[in-house]
Order: C-alpha cells, then sequence, then structure tokens
C-alpha cells in the first residue's frame, strides 16, 4: 500500500509538473506576462527540485532499511516529517518492519539464553568443538570434571588425559567409547557419546562425558552381593546335615556299649572311625564359621550419619592402633588440612575402615626399614572430604590392583579376603568411594573420597 502510494504521488507531481511546463511555453508563446512566466518557471524549478529530492530520499531511506536488515543493525528509526503523509506511510511502514525484527531477535536471544542456562546447568557434561579441536561450547559439568575454568582447545586436555584427547579427536558421530582416567589418585570411568551437526557451513561434534565409576562399583558390589546370598544359602543348606550327621555318628560311638559288637569291631578301627568323625565334624563347624563371616558382607547395616571432626576421628584411631605400630617400629604420622575440618557420616563404620587399611599397611610393612605410615585428610579440588592411608610398603603389583576390592580375593597367606570387599561396600553407603594407587617399591596410598 505504501508503495502504491509513492507511485500514485510520483505520477500525480509528473502530470502536475508537465501541466506547469505546458502553462510555461503558453505563456510565452501567447501572453507578455513576465512576471507570471518567471513565476511559474520558478515552481517548475521547484517542483524538479521537490521530486528529484522525494525520489532520492526514499532512495536512500530504503537503501538504509536493507543494510540494517542486512546487518542486523534494527537501533534504525526513520521520520517521515516534512515530506507529506504518503512519505510518513512509508517511514512508518520501514520502522514497523524493524521493529519486528528487534521482537523476532528479541525472542530469538530470549531462546538462546534460556538453551544455554539448560545446558550450563545439566548434570553431564557437554563439548562441542570443530575438527580441530577448537571449542565452541562447554558447559559447568565438563568444567567441573575436566576440572578446567575455561578450554579453547581439545588438545589442552593433554595434562589431563592424553588418552582422552585423542578419543575426542578420533572418535565417530553416534559411537561410544569408555575411558578409564587416573587424576590424583581418584579413578575415573569417563562414558563418552558423539554426534555430529553443521552449524554456519561448519562442522561441529557434540559430546557428552559421564563418569560411571561410582555406578560401575554399584553394579559390581550388587553382583558380589547376589552371588554370595547364593553361595552362602546352598553352603549352609549342604553343611549343616553333614555337621549334624557327624555329631550324631560321633555320639553314638562314644556311648557304644555292646561287648560282642566291640569283638566284631577292633579297637584301632574304632579310633580311626571316631578321629575320622570328629575331623569332619570339626571342619563342618569351621566352615560353618567360614560362610557365616562372607555372610556379614551382604548384611552391612546402614549408616547412622552424625556431623564429626575428624581430628576426634583420628584420636581414637591413634588410641587403638598406636601399640601394634609401636611394636612393628613403624614412624607414624597424622595430618589435617584445615584442623577443623569437618565430615557427615557413621564414624564408627568410617574407623573399622580406616582400621582395616592400616592393618594392611603394617602387614606390608613387615621387617621393612624406615617403615612409615601417614594418615591424612583434605577437601580435594572438586572441594570434597577425602582421608588416605599412604605407606612406603613394597607396593601392590598394576595386575592385582583392579581385583583387591573383590569378594574372597586375597595376596596374604592368612587373608580372607572380605576387608578391602567390606571397606568399598560401607564407602557405597556413604555415596563415596575407595580407590587405591601404588608404586611398586616404594608406596601405596588408599582413598576415601566423601
Amino acid at each position: 500500500m505504501v508503495f502504491r502510494n509513492f507511485k500514485i504521488i510520483c505520477t500525480v507531481r509528473i502530470i502536475f509538473l508537465s501541466a506547469l511546463i505546458f502553462l510555461f511555453f503558453y505563456l510565452i508563446t501567447h501572453t507578455s506576462l513576465i512576471a507570471v512566466i518567471f513565476i511559474v518557471g520558478i515552481i517548475i524549478v521547484f517542483q524538479i527540485y521537490s521530486l528529484i529530492q522525494y525520489v532520492d530520499k526514499t532512495n536512500k531511506d530504503l537503501t538504509r532499511f536493507l543494510e540494517a536488515i542486512k546487518y542486523e543493525d534494527f537501533s534504525q528509526s526513520f521520520s517521515g516529517a516534512g515530506f507529506g503523509s504518503s512519505f510518513s506511510k512509508l517511514k512508518a511502514a520501514f520502522n514497523e518492519v524493524l521493529r519486528k525484527f528487534q521482537q523476532t531477535r528479541a525472542e530469538t536471544e530470549e531462546h538462546h539464553r534460556y538453551l544455554q542456562t539448560v545446558v550450563q546447568h545439566v548434570g553431564i557434561g557437554l563439548l562441542s568443538y570443530q575438527q580441530d579441536g577448537e571449542i565452541e561450547l562447554i558447559n559447568t559439568a565438563a568444567k567441573r570434571l575436566l576440572k578446567v575454568p575455561r578450554l579453547k582447545n581439545i588438545n589442552s586436555l593433554k595434562s589431563f588425559s592424553p588418552q582422552l584427547v585423542k578419543t575426542l579427536l578420533n572418535l565417530k558421530p553416534g559411537t561410544r567409547a569408555l575411558i578409564k582416567v587416573e587424576d590424583n589418585n581418584e579413578l575415573l570411568q569417563l562414558v563418552i557419546y558423539s554426534t555430529e551437526f553443521i552449524l554456519r557451513e561448519k562442522r561441529f561434534t557434540l559430546v557428552s562425558i559421564q563418569n560411571i565409576q561410582s555406578e560401575l562399583e554399584e553394579k559390581e558390589m550388587e553382583a558380589w552381593q547376589n552371588l554370595i546370598r547364593v553361595l552362602t544359602h546352598e553352603i549352609m543348606n549342604s553343611i549343616t546335615p553333614i555337621a549334624s550327621l557327624a555329631s550324631t555318628v560321633n555320639n553314638l560311638l562314644n556311648d557304644y556299649s555292646d561287648e560282642k559288637k566291640k569283638e566284631e569291631i577292633s579297637t584301632e578301627t574304632i579310633e580311626d572311625v571316631s578321629g575320622a568323625v570328629q575331623t569332619i565334624e570339626k571342619r563342618s563347624k569351621g566352615l560353618l564359621n567360614f560362610v557365616d563371616s562372607y555372610r556379614k558382607l551382604t548384611r552391612i547395616p546402614k549408616p547412622n550419619f552424625q556431623i564429626f571432626l575428624i581430628s576426634s576421628l583420628f584420636e581414637r584411631i591413634n588410641k587403638l592402633m598406636a601399640s601394634q605400630i609401636k611394636d612393628k617400629g613403624i614412624d607414624f604420622f597424622s595430618d589435617i588440612d584445615p584442623e577443623t575440618l569437618e565430615l557427615t557420616a557413621d564414624s564408627e563404620m568410617i574407623e573399622q575402615v580406616l582400621i582395616n587399611l592400616l592393618l594392611n599397611s603394617i602387614s606390608a610393612l613387615n621387617s621393612k626399614q624406615n617403615a612409615k605410615i601417614e594418615l591424612s585428610a583434605k577437601l580435594d579440588e572438586r572441594g570434597r572430604v577425602i582421608i588416605q592411608v599412604a605407606d612406603n610398603g613394597p607396593g601392590i603389583i598394576e595386575e592385582v590392583q583392579d581385583k583387591i576390592f573383590i569378594p574372597f580375593f586375597t595376596t596374604k597367606q592368612e587373608g580372607t579376603g572380605i576387608g578391602l570387599s567390606l571397606s568399598r561396600q560401607i564407602m557405597r553407603l556413604h555415596r563415596g568411594n575407595i580407590s587405591v594407587t601404588s608404586k611398586a617399591g616404594s608406596e601405596t596410598v588408599f582413598t576415601l573420597r566423601f
């Protein structure tokens, strides 16, 4: 409608100008009114100038309007003052279009901020990067997981894990990978999912990164508990009648009073049978006690959570273990940073875990010169409480480190293989974890992370 009015106005002006020119030449040829001719001539010149200005101004405003759209500069405004009502309508139309663009842009930015907020608050780490590793987006969860305040390129993560960098740069769209990362005595099992998209004619890779170490440990413990329940049920059902039968047979032999039958059975034979039955009874009862100790793995009580000072926990452990440590000639150190560090947990359960770890360290340091054990507590890089038991013993070989928390597995001749498994279950009940790092011949560090 605006452009139609513009066309009509231009047509009217041209017709009016043509009429003025016709009148000008008519006056020149048929009259001698010099003043009138002069005035008509001035009006013609003014109308030509006005028409040129009108068209030129319109073109300039149209150009400015299109450039504002091109460069997304919606701060422009148009005023039609002094150019007539139709020109004002053109300006109003320009302003209305710009207002609509401003509104659309504001809504787009609002959606973008909403998406950014969601991405930054989601609990799974998200990374978006180009083929050369240049980071386009990284959310808070990824920064926290990778322990970086900012990240410009994937290659900057080589100090954290070279394998992770290699996997991210070579991961194909629609695939996933599981990466094992050891970071300052903490074991991370990172599962990575990848997808690909094109934005602004550039190809981007979007990956999600999540640490599933806790879930893996949870499933592992659940599997072992189910196995233990089955084993204890079957073994108890088998051993109980054997023990009862062996006890009955032994009582019959002890109460045997038939002289005639005694003559038929030699004394030596009776002694052999009695000894064998006694052995069966003893071993059966021993096996029952053995199985019952493993049954405890599936009957751990729920923690009684309380807030307490770690210093008080360390003092109790020091009193309990002082004599054993002193008898073995081991130097014992404890450190808490800060001294007022508190922990929300079941202090008795955590005390039992630390005692088990200290007993393992004492056993590992048997007959070692300059033996040392250090018990420490502090906050890690993510603000979580960690307690560590470190010794300078012979260490644990790498092939065994992944197995020491499995029930029944032990490297000690007199070990039962339930201490560390029990400790892991206690830590899982506290929504924490226990891990180990060891260097052969120099040190072993057990870390409780809450």
